[in-house]
């Protein structure tokens, strides 16, 4: 069967009162993306649904783009009908005939949302359902688990009729939020810290940090490879690759071993941070789960933010590693994520790194050392470019039951 369009029921966006408009106009902005290769397709943002017209464009095509797109709840492949109660009970015939199985049961769910259409939901819901019945004799009514329910939505533009509902991707329209820097390094959470944030409308820009020739082209290409994959949710992600090896080999020199990991980790904080202001970014968002490792005790947090008043978004931070490990499988970035290629965070770990650092001596161990020289050259040296869609990339249809 061809679908004429595909109606798009938004999620969140329902209850954003005043400010609806824009992200609908965000939203509308998003869909227009993932079908920019169909210009055939017109995207019409309504105030409670959104309406593609598909002009002939393949619907299958434009359903599986549309599950990587957040802030949708859930969307059909609709059919249109006149506002005539026998077009009506003809096009439910062949929707109906259409995924009809021998034996089969159905329901209507009809709803009037145009007052002077001349049946009310009820007696739609009886008309349409009594005329499927005489033109397929083996169908029955099972109103509680149906193997067909059948959506007729009566509006002042016509009637829409839908026999699939197809779940969508949930929270918000990525850019909604404002944009924030990713700490992208090659392990399993940080990917997933970048999904969870575009999920609640954050444009995210991916920093990675690179120290030739302790960790390798492949240890880069793989960040690159996994910015690819997250960039499904918003069709381009930017990157910032930072070259790192002079300020890991300093700190390696002049501080001692157990504090290594602490003062690292505040090097990398304060360029995400500059990288954030020259790039008008909101926040920082970042993989750390809590206590999973040395770094990410409560204690080390604390010195380790003491660099930057900036907010810092921890999509992860109480999710234990099956937890993360499981969304990074449904938007497949785990099989990347654990390929044997060693990143900043790993060279250079010192056997005992201290669980609970004093910040006094953090500051003393680094006050010996020019760091600002060290971080600015970093800066000047930064590798920026856009990384596309990986063409090969497939989420799973593995969302929440929100309809």
């Amino acid at each position: 069967m061809e679908f004429e369009r595909i109606l798009i029921r938004y999620g969140e966006l329902s209850t954003k009162g005043k400010n609806r408009k824009q992200f609908v106009a965000r939203l509308a902005t998003n869909v227009k993306r993932v079908v920019q290769d169909m210009p055939e397709v017109k995207v019409h943002g309504e105030r409670d649904r959104m309406q593609l017209y598909l002009n002939g464009a393949p619907y299958e095509k434009v359903l599986e783009r549309l599950k990587s797109v957040f802030g949708i709840q859930s969307f059909s492949p609709v059919l249109k009908a006149e506002l005539d109660v026998e077009a009506v009970k003809e096009a439910a015939y062949r929707l109906v005939s259409e995924n009809h199985q021998p034996n089969g049961t159905f329901k209507v769910a009809a709803r009037r949302g145009f007052r002077d259409f001349p049946l009310d939901s009820n007696e739609l819901n009886q008309e349409i359902g009594a005329a499927v019945l005489r033109r397929i004799p083996d169908l029955t009514v099972n109103v509680k688990n149906p193997d067909i329910k059948l959506i007729v939505e009566v509006r002042a533009d016509g009637v829409f009729l839908s026999s699939e509902t197809i779940l969508g991707a949930g929270g918000l329209p990525v850019s909604s939020s404002g944009r924030a820097m990713l700490m992208l390094s090659g392990g399993i959470d940080s990917p997933v810290a970048g999904y969870l944030a575009m999920k609640r409308g954050v444009e995210v820009e991916a920093v990675h940090f690179h120290s030739p020739p302790y960790t390798s082209e492949q240890a880069k290409q793989k960040a690159v490879d996994l910015a690819q994959k997250i960039a499904k949710y918003s069709g381009q992600i930017q990157m910032h690759v930072v070259p790192f090896t002079e300020i890991q080999e300093t700190i390696k020199k002049q501080v001692p071993e157990s504090y290594i990991m602490t003062v690292t980790r505040r090097m990398m904080l304060r360029i995400t941070d500059e990288l954030r202001k020259r790039r008008n970014g909101l926040a920082i968002v970042n993989g750390e789960s809590l206590g999973q490792v040395a770094s990410q005790t409560l204690e080390s947090m604390i010195a380790i933010n003491e660099v930057t008043s900036t907010s810092i978004i921890r999509p992860v931070a109480t999710m234990d590693k099956n937890e993360i490990i499981e969304i990074a499988k449904a938007i497949d970035t785990f099989e990347l994520s654990i390929q044997p290629f060693e990143d900043c965070c790993t060279i250079f770990t010192p056997a005992a790194p201290k669980t609970k650092p004093k910040l006094e001596k953090v500051q003393h161990y680094e006050s010996f050392v020019d760091f600002d020289g060290l971080i600015e050259k970093a800066l000047k040296n930064v590798e920026t470019f856009p990384v596309e869609v990986a063409q090969e990339a497939a989420i799973k249809d593995e969302f929440a039951d929100l309809f």
